[in-house]
């Protein structure tokens, strides 16, 4: 159903022009809590994802390419209004052209259980206190595309359903499975770590340290299942989250240079450490 609007003051647009993405969340009230998801090629995914629709805006001239996806989101609700306002308001909204065609507000999907998420995995990230949406995003896509089969996220690290960190993954949070994974914030290893080798889980902290292991060493490949931990950029991962994994592990590196980006260092590891297809 297209309604078309002249201003971004009218109320139903509040998820788009007003609310944070902490007041979308809502964790007061789990069962209305909404995420953004920017452009064609992402709302898609998340339709193809199940995610539930609840509205569309875009301008004009880009209804004809949305057509596939307006039919998408209307088979999944029919109640869904698409709200086509002009591009000035657009780019009021946005603060620049609205290039990648559309946004769309969805209803965010129940939180599932770790076990739940990592039931058939033999390959998982661990997200420990990631607190910049790139490279949560920049991970997701990486495990998407490389062949992680899940990420755990701790409590602090910054939302994969953020707007920028969806846009940035190019849809992969709603292909790659995800879950909460630890109850402190202050030390989500304590009971996460555990869980993961109740799970079946060998855990890898990737990080400098005199005892680690090289990323190729033989070990790693062996393991039935594991789970490779990241942590923040800077402080990297907490000593008592290390102390708690099965291995420490390094990227070896050539020319002085340290370390790479957590996002860079995720993709290398899933690499090396990818399993074959079933």
């Amino acid at each position: 159903m297209q309604t078309f609007i002249d201003t971004l003051d009218d109320p139903r647009l509040d998820p788009y022009a007003r609310l944070t993405d902490l007041q979308l969340r809502s964790r007061i009230e789990p069962e209305r809590a909404v995420f953004i998801a920017e452009s064609v090629e992402v709302i898609d995914r998340a339709l193809d994802g199940g995610m539930y629709p609840l509205s569309l805006l875009t301008a004009e001239k880009h209804l004809p390419q949305l057509e596939g996806v307006i039919a998408k989101m209307t088979a999944a609700n029919s109640e869904a209004p698409v709200f086509v306002a002009p591009e000035g308001e657009l780019a009021r909204l946005t603060g620049f052209e609205l290039t990648r065609g559309a946004l769309a507000a969805f209803r965010r999907p129940p939180e599932r259980s770790v076990a739940d998420v990592v039931r058939d995995a033999r390959l998982v990230a661990v997200l420990e206190d990631i607190r910049n949406h790139t490279n949560v995003g920049a991970i997701f896509r990486s495990a998407a595309a490389i062949g992680a089969d899940a990420v755990l996220v701790s409590p602090a690290c910054y939302d994969p359903l953020y707007r920028r960190a969806v846009r940035v993954s190019m849809g992969t949070v709603f292909q790659v499975p995800w879950a909460r994974i630890g109850d402190d914030p202050h030390d989500w290893a304590r009971e996460g770590v555990p869980l993961l080798h109740d799970l079946g889980f060998t855990t890898a902290a990737m990080a400098l340290s005199d005892d680690s292991i090289p990323l190729d060493d033989p070990q790693l490949k062996a393991c039935e299942r594991l789970a490779l931990v990241f942590g923040t950029e800077g402080d990297g991962l907490a000593p008592a989250t290390i102390s708690r994994c099965d291995f420490t592990v390094r990227i070896p590196m050539q020319h002085g240079v340290d370390s790479l980006n957590v996002a860079a260092s995720s993709a290398v590891a899933f690499w090396e450490l990818r399993r074959p297809a079933r």
